[in-house]
């Protein structure tokens, strides 16, 4: 029974590929919006008609259940839609939630007060529009105390991903590494709020030293999928075919999805 994967381009792939790797029963219905990727350069309200169009045509796919694959959209459009669009029988969930649970080593049900935790200065890797947002600090804050975080808008690397310009895309990431480095010399944790990053996650890695942890989503993402559905098998859409989908050239996005994943993916029209 299919569940849905949402991206605003590529970057979602690495989590559609922990989550299948996870889950090797449950068919995955891929939908990125390269058509207008990417979104971290985007308006609020711009990625939210955006993201909720994609949703929707998820929705019609068959899958009840859909991860925002793009910390953009969830930090932009997540919660406005989760109050004011979702019908009661539909969940969309985002991609911060495992983040924060894993970083701060507490459940997201658990409601009680925040406490410290073991990381006091975070280093945050993400888009313009999620680094404007604020939405990854002000959901730790309600978890934790006492973290420093310092962010880095990393302008150019999706834009570079999406364009399989590889070398660049390392250039950039190592530019960005050394702008949050003069602004935080020491952090010990590391964020790659982008699901595109984790193609790069080497290179930040290396970046950065191998004395900071470096937190990644899409394996998080996956475990944390995982439990949801053991816990709420309902949620399973009806939908059983598995499936790429796209807003932009299927041939192109093909081609680009094959290099980053290293097997054969094939794309079709949105």
């Amino acid at each position: 029974m299919a569940v849905g994967i949402f991206d605003s381009g590529l970057g979602g792939l690495t989590v559609l590929d922990a989550c299948t790797r996870r889950l090797p029963d449950v068919p995955f219905v891929y939908l990125g919006d390269n058509a207008h990727a990417p979104y971290g350069v985007r308006a609020a309200d711009d990625i939210y008609d955006l993201t909720k169009a994609g949703v929707q045509r998820l929705f019609d796919a068959g899958c009840d259940l859909v991860i925002l694959a793009c910390n953009t959209a969830s930090a932009a459009a997540l919660r406005r839609m989760q109050e004011g669009w979702l019908a009661p029988d539909r969940r969309v969930l985002g991609v911060f939630v495992p983040l924060i649970e894993a970083l701060t080593e507490r459940q997201w049900g658990d409601n009680s007060p925040p406490r410290a935790v073991g990381v006091e200065h975070v280093a945050l890797f993400a888009t313009p529009a999620t680094v404007a947002s604020r939405a990854f600090q002000r959901e730790l804050a309600f978890r934790a105390i006492g973290v420093d975080v310092e962010a880095q808008a990393c302008g150019g690397v999706v834009d570079a991903i999406e364009e399989g310009d590889m070398i660049l895309a390392e250039a950039l990431v190592r530019s960005h590494v050394e702008a949050l480095k003069r602004k935080m010399p020491h952090p010990q944790a590391a964020i790659l709020g982008c699901t595109h990053y984790p193609l790069m996650q080497e290179i930040f890695q290396q970046a950065l030293g191998g004395d900071v942890s470096v937190y990644s989503q899409a394996n998080l993402v996956a475990e944390s999928l995982a439990d949801y559905l053991e816990r709420r098998p309902q949620m399973r859409g009806p939908g059983q075919v598995a499936m790429f989908l796209t807003t932009g050239d299927p041939a192109r996005v093909s081609t680009h999805a094959t290099q980053f994943l290293r097997r054969r993916i094939d794309f079709h029209a949105a």
